[in-house]
């Protein structure tokens, strides 16, 4: 078989339209193309990678494994291509970008990058909302939102660009006597939260006994129950205050399990603003030290 040399951008572009949109046509009506000549171009992507990209079942569209590893490499090269062309252009970055962050993870660390980036250019309108990640997501797919970062229990979850591991861990007072006598008191947020189930699940495998002594839905309010000596809670490094201190198994406390974290957004839909936001992300994730994935680098791993 010949060779791959090359893959035009306007074919990814086609390809990243049709499944981010879901359907061939509105792919052709967000590229100003006809839906055979939106067909043409993913059968010539097809040629290139020598197998199916797209089964088709029915009205849906369902990615092949070669569809599923070309998709990731042609958000990454487009996102590179958009921001590149947007530079040369001299394309002035504004208008208004969309975002949703979960109440359940570091918001204030993805804040504090994001308003960065605002402050940089000051001609960005940001709308910040903060949710449960299951909500963010729909909202996305329903494109009232721009960009998303939102847990990943899927690693095929529609829209994923970048992927991140975080290992979640106990935290308490650190004048707090823990008495394993007693039901352990947690703060946590509101069931359906990655990390009280984490929690939960983990003192469970232990036989440790535990109660909720206090719940909310935001992250400021489970550090300043922990500070108070509330209860103890799961929070990433990130999210740990002083007065806290870490527990571990030398306290009697399980490792908790991993969690994923993903950045979500639809290519087609995205502005010039949007992708500069998008790459200030990630190299802003990247200067913190957190390993941050393409899905195939992610997906490799989890295979392993």
């Amino acid at each position: 078989m010949r060779s791959i040399t090359n893959f035009q951008t306007d074919l990814l572009r086609t390809f990243v339209s049709v499944v981010d949109l879901g359907a061939f046509t509105k792919a052709g009506d967000a590229l100003g193309r006809t839906q055979p000549a939106i067909s043409l171009q993913v059968r010539r992507l097809e040629e290139l990678v020598g197998a199916p990209i797209i089964n088709h079942s029915g009205r849906k569209l369902q990615l092949t494994r070669e569809g599923e590893m070309l998709l990731s490499y042609a958000r990454e090269i487009l996102r590179l291509n958009d921001e590149a062309a947007s530079y040369f252009n001299r394309t002035k970055i504004a208008g208004t970008v969309r975002v949703g962050l979960p109440n359940d993870y570091a918001v204030a660390t993805l804040q504090g990058i994001i308003f960065e980036y605002t402050r940089r250019n000051p001609q960005i309108s940001l709308e910040l909302e903060c949710g449960w990640s299951t909500d963010i997501l729909e909202r996305l797919g329903a494109n009232e939102l721009d960009v998303a970062v939102a847990m990943v229990t899927n690693e095929r979850a529609p829209y994923l660009s970048r992927s991140w591991i975080e290992r979640p861990i106990w935290a308490a007072a650190k004048d707090v006597k823990i008495d394993h006598t007693h039901s352990i008191p947690l703060a946590a947020h509101p069931e359906g939260c990655a990390y009280r189930a984490r929690m939960i699940q983990a003192l469970d495998s232990v036989n440790m006994r535990w109660r909720v002594a206090y719940t909310g839905s935001g992250v400021s309010g489970l550090q300043n129950a922990v500070v108070n000596g509330f209860g103890v809670s799961a929070l990433t490094r990130y999210t740990i205050l002083p007065g806290m201190k870490v527990l571990d198994d030398t306290d009697g406390f399980p490792p908790l399990a991993e969690i994923r974290v993903g950045l979500f957004y639809k290519h087609p839909r995205l502005s010039d603003a949007g992708i500069h936001l998008v790459n200030h992300v990630i190299a802003r994730l990247d200067d913190a030290g957190i390993s941050i994935y393409p899905v195939t680098r992610q997906n490799e791993l989890e295979r392993q």
